[in-house]
């Protein structure tokens, strides 16, 4: 048992610490936060427009599936989409969507005849607009791959890979 005087000291003495956060103590965690975030933020954005560029090929590929079996069907390309509406032989349409799967690329065929076709994609608006490196994808019958950058120059390796 404690005797009555020790308890008596301790109850005036004062603390030898304080509680809580001192204001340069949260000043330090918020600057290394935003250090952070200015490191973070740009790169994942990066990451999210590369990541997107795949839904510009794939409907490319796509695409070229479709016009292979348009022209097992009626012996010649299609020249235009028409989504929604079945294939057409006489109007040469074919129904497939104008736009990828997610909206971020718009698709269109830009030349067509019997023995051929070229379709490229382009971005619809943000996020992908502000993908400069990437801003057109093409792809012809033959196989050729193109893809341009906002200045439109040539950039098939980095957008369509090797």
């Amino acid at each position: 048992m404690t005797p009555p005087a020790a308890t008596a000291r301790r109850r005036g003495r004062k603390r030898d610490y304080q509680r809580g956060v001192t204001l340069i103590e949260l000043v330090v965690v918020a600057a290394s936060i935003a250090v952070l975030a200015a490191i973070a933020i740009p790169s994942y954005r990066s990451h999210l427009l590369r990541a997107h560029r795949t839904e510009a090929r794939a409907s490319l590929l796509a695409l070229a599936t479709a016009q292979e079996k348009f022209h097992l069907q009626c012996r010649h390309y299609a020249s235009a989409l028409d989504p929604g509406k079945d294939s057409d032989c006489v109007k040469a349409s074919l129904d497939f969507p104008a736009r990828s799967e997610r909206g971020y690329y718009a698709i269109r065929i830009t030349s067509a005849n019997a023995s051929g076709w070229t379709a490229e994609s382009s971005p619809t608006g943000p996020p992908q607009s502000e993908d400069r490196p990437c801003q057109r994808f093409g792809l012809a019958s033959s196989g050729r791959k193109r893809a341009w950058d906002a200045a439109r120059r040539d950039n098939v390796m980095e957008c369509w890979g090797r």
